[in-house]
């Protein structure tokens, strides 16, 4: 434990516990696994927002933004997008559950669409190189025809 000096004289743990709003920008980065810029882009973005500002202009935050920071990149982590985060906050901070499963549910759709779509780029892919000797001229190579003929659907 260390001991703040500032007014009120409070405790704080050296393992990685903050006191809210002292925090700087840097270790709120570090602690939730992102760079400084991307704090920043959030924050321009309206995901994050700093606990206070010193006089100076340095950014402060606590656990709840550290928190939020987390959320913010698992979220991004299942495929949601910022805009969809934002409303995931939203919805969160309105503690609609419902929407904030038929939000999951859609997402669950489009997850499954795109592997559909990557099964069948990895089927023809597989086909393809099947197809290729691997040597002999690149004009006779079923794999550069098939991406430069103009009948490919």
């Amino acid at each position: 434990m260390t001991l703040d000096r500032s007014p009120g004289f409070k405790l704080a743990a050296e393992f990685g516990g903050s006191l809210d709003g002292r925090m700087g920008i840097g270790q709120l980065a570090k602690r939730g696994g992102v760079g400084i810029d991307t704090v920043r882009y959030y924050e321009r973005n309206g995901l994050l927002a700093p606990r206070t500002r010193l006089a100076s202009g340095y950014r402060r935050y606590g656990d709840l933004e550290l928190a939020r920071l987390r959320f913010i990149r698992r979220a991004q982590a299942l495929g949601f997008t910022l805009r969809q985060i934002k409303e995931l906050l939203a919805l969160s901070a309105q503690r609609d559950v419902g929407r904030v499963k038929r939000s999951a549910q859609t997402k669950l759709i489009d997850v499954e669409e795109r592997i559909a779509a990557l099964e069948r780029v990895r089927e023809g892919l597989a086909h393809l190189i099947g197809q290729c000797p691997g040597h002999g001229r690149a004009a006779d190579c079923p794999i550069l025809k098939a991406l430069t003929d103009e009948d490919v659907t």
